[in-house]
């Protein structure tokens, strides 16, 4: 985010945008030349580049998670960061690439435990963790200052990885976060490091629903240590959407993620011919192009009306409000990711102020698990937004991450 990223003032993106809503954050880091490492074969995962992008100190990342509104005192170390790009796969299973950012605390012994840490919607690539100079680096930061590794994809068509990002499309989340992991083992062995087996994982917002889909990917292999989503939209189907239409979530935010998943899920599943099927003109002509992952949140403000009412055609309101058919499919094919039982400890954080992505969806999520014989606590941070639902959940997690090593 550069600093004119202000638009979250008016617009804090339902379910979507990690961390918009803080002030501009500035870190100096160095920018060496890249370590290629260049990878023997082309399997899912394999790393094939490290590139150092941070260097800082623990005052440094003291100051640093201070002014994006978190609390310094779980921080321990200061942090090295590296960019990462590796082999994954596209939502039609053809191989592609993506990167991710690792980042390590200093002074701590050889063998660390790790964490996945999945951010919230980004629209412009460069926001990405690896890529980003400051929010999204906040996260990754603070986890790795209190002695663990950190694993943050960027997720498939952000940072430095190839085409527009595939939003909300829970399978390539879930593969490229996963194939992520796998790499950051690799360039940890790389470094002088070692990751413990046994994987934390958290995320926000859009992030937290994808951290539910990769603990039950994980949980597979036996590879889950703990999960501790916050804010994840897990509920679009039963929560959500409905939520949109009757005003449980502001009108900017539920514009932003109607059109960004509109769009993106049109790429994948061909909901649509004609852009003028669904959005009115003169906003039909322009939305497909907004979400190019090359445009700011900024751009996609301008561009669009107030509400979704205005930017949808009557007949295609209509049928968000009662799905069926195709896009019935396409968006409950996003639900069910707290449909299985963790069988590691698991806790949901939200906030029942939050206007993005409603305490409906943490406890529609909770009752998931509880039929499949796990009740997992439904923490509610209060009458805080979005953003302040991470704020306040990041050191509670952070500790509790330390009571369970």
């Amino acid at each position: 985010m550069k600093q004119t990223r202000t638009v979250a003032a008016a617009l804090t993106v339902a379910a979507l945008i990690g961390l918009t809503a803080a002030p501009a954050l500035a870190v100096t880091a160095p920018a060496p030349a890249e370590q290629a490492q260049q990878a023997p074969h082309t399997a899912r995962g394999t790393l094939i580049s490290v590139t150092p992008v941070a260097d800082l100190t623990r005052d440094q990342v003291r100051a640093f998670v201070t002014q994006g509104g978190l609390v310094a005192e779980p921080v321990r170390h200061g942090i090295t960061a590296y960019r990462l790009i590796y082999r994954t796969v596209t939502p039609q299973g053809a191989p592609t690439t993506a990167s991710g950012l690792l980042v390590l605390p200093k002074n701590t012994g050889k063998r660390l435990s790790l964490v996945s840490d999945t951010h919230g919607t980004m629209v412009h690539r460069d926001y990405a963790p690896s890529v980003a100079e400051d929010f999204g680096k906040l996260s990754p930061y603070f986890y790795a200052s209190t002695g663990r590794a950190v694993a943050a994809p960027d997720y498939l068509g952000l940072g430095k990885g190839p085409g527009s990002h595939p939003y909300m499309d829970t399978k390539s989340a879930v593969t490229a976060t996963v194939d992520m992991i796998a790499a950051s083992r690799q360039a940890a062995g790389r470094l002088g490091k070692q990751l413990a087996r046994g994987v934390y994982a958290t995320g926000f917002s859009q992030g937290g629903q994808v951290a539910m889909a990769v603990g039950r990917e994980l949980s597979k292999t036996g590879d889950l240590k703990a999960l501790a989503p916050v804010a994840g939209p897990y509920d679009l189907s039963g929560t959500e959407i409905p939520a949109l239409y009757d005003g449980r979530v502001n009108p900017m935010s539920g514009l932003f993620y109607t059109s960004y998943f509109l769009t993106a899920q049109n790429k994948i599943h061909h909901l649509y011919q004609d852009p003028a099927e669904v959005f009115r003109q003169p906003y039909a002509q322009v939305v497909d192009g907004l979400f190019d992952s090359q445009h700011t949140e900024e751009d996609v403000a301008k561009a669009l009306p107030g509400s979704v009412k205005e930017l949808l055609t009557p007949a295609f309101y209509e049928k968000m409000r009662h799905p069926s058919g195709k896009l019935l499919q396409v968006i409950k094919g996003n639900d069910g990711t707290c449909d299985w039982k963790p069988r590691v400890p698991t806790r949901l954080y939200t906030s029942s102020g939050d206007t993005d992505v409603p305490i409906g969806n943490a406890r529609t999520c909770a009752a998931d698990l509880a039929a499949n014989g796990l009740k997992a606590p439904v923490l509610d941070q209060g009458e805080v937004d979005h953003f302040g639902a991470f704020k306040k959940s990041a050191p509670q997690i952070a500790r509790w991450f330390n009571t369970l090593d």
